[in-house]
């Protein structure tokens, strides 16, 4: 790569990063995320019963369980059950000893694969789900409006909070190639094509030590690249063909960088905000960004959003996905399904 090149990328690098820090501090939302259907309301517990979550790499794990442990006792309740998660299971089986607990609340300390996970199995219980975010995305946290830099104020929203009914979403996966077929809940957003390319090139080390910002390198390499042909139905409606380089199915809007990627999605409205994003050039993908960054109304080809509660998507050749920010495999095709309040999670008084 010339000299020339490589300054460019890291100019249009720079140029991101520094837009996005003036875009979460100086851009108006257009919407706040309040619930749709119903303010949230109190737990009406005097006495819980608390189980925790906790994935133990995480850099404050032990911070947290300190904390979460003194204020329950503090409270005059029992000490609250751990159960933490491995490299070889991420929490789905922790999470059936924790509900074997019986608990009023589980308490979830990790990244948005450990809260995905535990989403999944909390679905349709009743049983709430509190936010202990420690990851470096915290998506669903930041959706929420949760500082995820305040500790302390997070263990005392997830115990002492109000609660609302959320939805999710489930992603079927089948790569015909492999035979392979698996399916997912997801929270927040998933995506097929460049999205799920990113997410797998992007540098461990590099997002260890400046988080989401090591997404913008991967994305500058990816840039560059063929759409590819796919066929997406709606809802049950006729198929449609579409060169495309990433679709999302937006549960919620706000992605790492603070920015609002879909300002009309809503986290109950039970419907998907499905956006294709088809472009050609370097300038395409400059548009997009703008028209993101500055919450532009106008319409743009190379970006439609489309409203679903069920997605289909079928590739000739398989095709990389993501989940909340976790790759999920190839597929050949794709069913996307929103399910609506379907979880119970802790909020901040008035969210």
């Amino acid at each position: 790569m010339s000299d020339w090149i490589l300054y460019v990328l890291i100019g249009v690098a720079l140029a991101f990063a520094i837009s996005s820090w003036w875009g979460v501090r100086k851009l108006k939302a257009l919407h706040v995320r309040s619930a749709v259907a119903e303010d949230a309301h109190e737990s009406g517990l005097a006495e819980q019963r608390v189980a925790v979550i906790l994935n133990p790499v995480k850099a404050r794990a032990q911070e947290a369980k300190e904390t979460i442990r003194r204020t329950c006792l503090a409270a005059g309740w029992d000490a609250p059950a751990f159960f933490e998660t491995t490299l070889e299971d991420p929490g789905f089986s922790q999470m059936q000893a924790a509900l074997a607990t019986r608990p009023d609340v589980v308490l979830v300390g990790g990244g948005d694969g450990t809260v995905r996970v535990a989403a999944e199995s909390l679905a349709h219980t009743g049983v709430a789900m509190g936010l202990i975010p420690l990851g470096t995305g915290n998506l669903l946290a930041r959706n929420l409006e949760l500082d995820v830099n305040d500790l302390q104020g997070n263990v005392q929203t997830a115990l002492f909070g109000r609660q609302r009914f959320i939805d999710t979403a489930r992603m079927g996966i089948h790569n015909s190639r492999t035979g392979h077929s698996s399916e997912h809940v997801f929270l927040v957003i998933a995506g097929i094509g460049m999205d799920a390319e990113v997410l797998a090139d992007t540098n461990a080390g590099l997002k260890k030590a400046v988080g989401w910002l090591a997404y913008t390198e991967a994305g500058m390499r990816h840039l560059p690249g063929r759409r590819k042909k796919i066929s997406i139905s709606l809802d049950g409606s006729p198929e449609q063909v579409r060169n495309i380089r990433s679709v999302l199915f937006a549960n919620c809007g706000l992605v790492p960088g603070g920015i609002d990627f879909i300002p009309q999605a809503m986290i109950d409205d039970g419907m998907l905000d499905v956006v294709v994003m088809s472009p050609r050039s370097a300038l395409g993908w400059l548009l997009m960004y703008v028209k993101v960054l500055f919450k532009h109304s106008g319409k743009l080809p190379i970006m439609t959003v489309y409203r679903s509660g069920r997605v289909i998507i079928k590739c000739p050749e398989p095709m990389p996905t993501q989940l909340d920010g976790d790759t999920s495999g190839e597929a050949t095709r794709l069913t996307v399904q929103v399910d609506p309040r379907s979880l119970l999670v802790r909020v901040k008084g008035g969210i």
